[in-house]
């Protein structure tokens, strides 16, 4: 326990190199690790120290794809046409229906961001099962090893959260009824293959996909700056 408890206690330390010198870096692991103390904090508060910045950024992250414009208005996560349905868009913006096609795009980012707001409480349970090898590993890994983390213990969970949600969304937010319409038309062209993909499980695959992209960045900003982004318990840890 003690060996566990001062190599994390270093692993903490050089998350925090850019708040000292290398030289006063070096100097403090040696004093650490010679004294075998923990600077002020126990290895249980160094691994919920962690969870609590992993909470606020997975918080910040659902935040952001939740509101308006979320994904609709980031590129970088904008959910577009179906991809198998390419030869859809195409052709009906090619007879004149591109703002249809348009409306279409807006409704489906709509209802993902919509649906978004359900993945907060999945990510807080996962962190807050995490155990402290868990935190160990994470803190060793690479920029986006909680978003791996959380990719690997939540996708599961988080598609059969989402899938009814965003269902629900796309027909509060009109998107089946103007994907009906764009395919019912586009099947009316002679001689094109029919098609109608599953649209619910397009965005919701869609959703979890973007909202992964944002947490990374939320992640990476923890590790650029984890004092001022965190509580005081995590000022504590990360901290002088």
């Amino acid at each position: 326990m003690k060996n566990t408890l001062r190599f994390f206690v270093a692993v903490i330390l050089i998350v925090n190199i850019p708040s000292c010198s290398s030289a006063q870096f070096l100097k403090k692991v040696s004093k650490t690790l010679n004294s075998g103390t923990s600077g002020g904090f126990t290895e249980n508060e160094a691994a919920e120290g962690i969870k609590e910045a992993l909470i606020k950024g997975t918080g910040e992250g659902v935040s952001i794809v939740s509101a308006v414009d979320g994904y609709f208005g980031n590129p970088e996560i904008k959910i577009p046409f179906p991809p198998d349905a390419k030869a859809v868009e195409s052709r009906l913006r090619a007879v004149g229906l591109g703002n249809q096609v348009d409306k279409a795009v807006l409704s489906i980012n709509r209802a993902a961001e919509d649906a978004a707001s359900e993945a907060k409480p999945i990510f807080v349970s996962a962190i807050t099962g995490m155990s402290i090898r868990d935190a160990i590993g994470i803190v060793r890994g690479e920029n986006n090893a909680a978003t791996q983390y959380l990719r690997k213990t939540t996708s599961v969970e988080l598609k059969t959260k989402f899938q009814p949600v965003i269902k629900n969304s796309l027909d509060k937010v009109d998107a089946t009824k103007y994907w009906t319409e764009l395919i019912n038309t586009y099947n009316k062209i002679p001689l094109v293959q029919k098609m109608n993909p599953d649209l619910a499980v397009y965005v919701t695959d869609q959703a979890i996909a973007g909202l992964f992209v944002m947490i990374a960045k939320e992640e990476l900003k923890i590790r650029k700056d984890p004092v001022a982004r965190t509580t005081e318990l995590l000022k504590k840890v990360f901290g002088n």
